[in-house]
């Protein structure tokens, strides 16, 4: 399938500010692009970007007063399937995993790993199995939060969505994140583009969203405890250790966000007569 996706998203500077964006299709998914991926602004600014120490490419400019508003529109080829479902193997011992997933086992900021051991152990510990963790983790936090954009906050950190039961996509996912890394599965957070393809149209405004991958059987895999069942046309912008790895913009002054908008569809089939 093709899907479409893009935004528009406007910020009022009161002086000359440099800014980084995130806002670009993660370079893994660069080769399905069907058109250019390119961030546009109003008025014209000079660009350039750099991939960051995750493999994320990173947009730096300088804005100047006033207002300018970010735009970019995109083809993207899509294989139609749901997230796949990892096989129920046995957990990989630490010794056996591979360099580079070692640090998603720590905590990081927004996933605080090391207040919520005694809770993840007690609870999943006795699960075997990786995938069967995993799920089972899914379900709780699935259970355990309930989704409210008006009560999103973001100081909000893993063993804060425990007690306060609340919160958006990405707060879904960093509690999964913590509890998994306590039990030494990798897991990792990503944001990017999902729609309502083939799900029921969700009634709040459409937004970037935030799931996790977790490392099992040698590879990594989509966790997603916000929506707990496999969707389809995911379209990854960025991966961190946590969302703070991963902002769709960062201003080094005052830029207040005035315009959010974003979209993703999928396009209609060609027919031919």
């Amino acid at each position: 399938m093709r899907i479409q996706a893009g935004f528009d998203i406007a910020f009022q500077c009161p002086t000359r500010t440099p800014m980084l964006l995130q806002l670009n299709v993660h370079p893994s998914r660069e080769a399905d692009l069907l058109s250019s991926d390119v961030i546009t602004s109003v008025p014209p600014l000079p660009m350039r970007s750099y991939l960051d120490l995750f493999g994320n490419r990173v947009t730096r400019l300088e804005v100047p007063p006033g207002l300018v508003t970010f735009s970019n529109r995109f083809v993207i080829h899509d294989s139609g399937e749901p997230d796949e479902t990892p096989p129920d193997t046995g957990l990989t011992p630490i010794a056996g995993l591979p360099d580079e997933t070692l640090l998603f086992l720590v905590s990081s900021r927004y996933c605080d790993s090391d207040k919520l051991a005694d809770f993840a152990w007690s609870t999943f510990g006795k699960i075997s199995g990786g995938y069967q963790r995993v799920q089972a983790i899914c379900d709780f936090v699935h259970s355990k939060i309930r989704f409210s954009y008006p009560e999103a906050r973001p100081t909000r950190c893993a063993s804060d969505s425990m007690h306060e039961g609340v919160g958006v996509c990405r707060d879904f996912a960093h509690l999964a994140i913590a509890l998994c890394r306590c039990l030494n599965i990798p897991a990792r957070y990503c944001t990017g583009y999902l729609g309502d393809i083939g799900a029921p149209p969700d009634i709040n405004p459409m937004d970037f969203s935030g799931w996790a991958e977790v490392f099992l059987d040698g590879r990594w895999w989509t966790m997603d405890a916000r929506h707990n069942h496999p969707r389809i046309g995911r379209i990854v912008m960025g991966r961190g250790r946590d969302a703070a790895d991963v902002p769709i913009s960062t201003a080094f002054g005052v830029a207040n966000l005035v315009r959010f908008e974003v979209l993703t569809d999928e396009v209609a089939p060609f027919h031919i007569p």
